[in-house]
């Protein structure tokens, strides 16, 4: 079933659905906490990401990557006993790890943005590829929902999806 079928006016999934799954995101916050959301989410319900959403962005400090990049000990350990997250210690430790790669990208390139877009057209199996060269705990479903989620790979919606054509119609405005 389509998330574009279940989605709509869920309690839970429906903004999400309406307002920001597929939409183009630029902002280097925003960016860092989708990469933290859906690498906690291997294995696990989107829907849990929604709900702890809040508790991930109090404990990641607003998904700020310079200063989770700044991370050290007493911070792993603060994270591995929050339970307002998810408490595993590969992904908490991918966070903090890929917020360093993130900071070093904005240095080289202005912002995580920018790295994405000196990329180029990649497909899927291209994306994975250069993702997992920079980034830790990153698998091909993680790197795909990753960039369908960020409006970078197709997908997200149906075209049927009304979101589909507000979609398309901003970036039209954006070309």
């Amino acid at each position: 079933m389509s998330y574009c079928t279940i989605a709509p006016g869920h309690p839970i999934h429906g903004s999400y659905h309406d307002t920001e799954y597929g939409f183009p995101l630029r902002d280097d916050a925003g960016l860092f906490e989708r990469l933290v959301l859906e690498i906690n989410q291997a294995g696990l319900s989107w829907e849990l990401m929604l709900k702890k959403r809040d508790g991930f962005r109090a404990a990641y400090h607003g998904f700020d990557p310079h200063r989770v990049a700044a991370y050290g000990d007493a911070d792993r350990t603060r994270l591995l006993n929050d339970a307002g997250i998810i408490r595993n210690r590969l992904k908490v430790d991918a966070a903090i790890h890929n917020a360093g790669r993130i900071v070093a990208l904005i240095a080289e390139h202005g912002s995580f943005a920018a790295w994405l877009d000196a990329q180029g057209e990649l497909t899927k199996p291209e994306w994975i590829k250069v993702m997992k060269r920079e980034f830790k705990f990153m698998g091909g479903e993680i790197v795909g929902e990753f960039l369908m989620s960020i409006g970078r790979l197709p997908g997200a919606h149906r075209e049927e999806c009304p979101v589909f054509a507000t979609i398309a119609a901003a970036r039209s405005r954006e070309s």
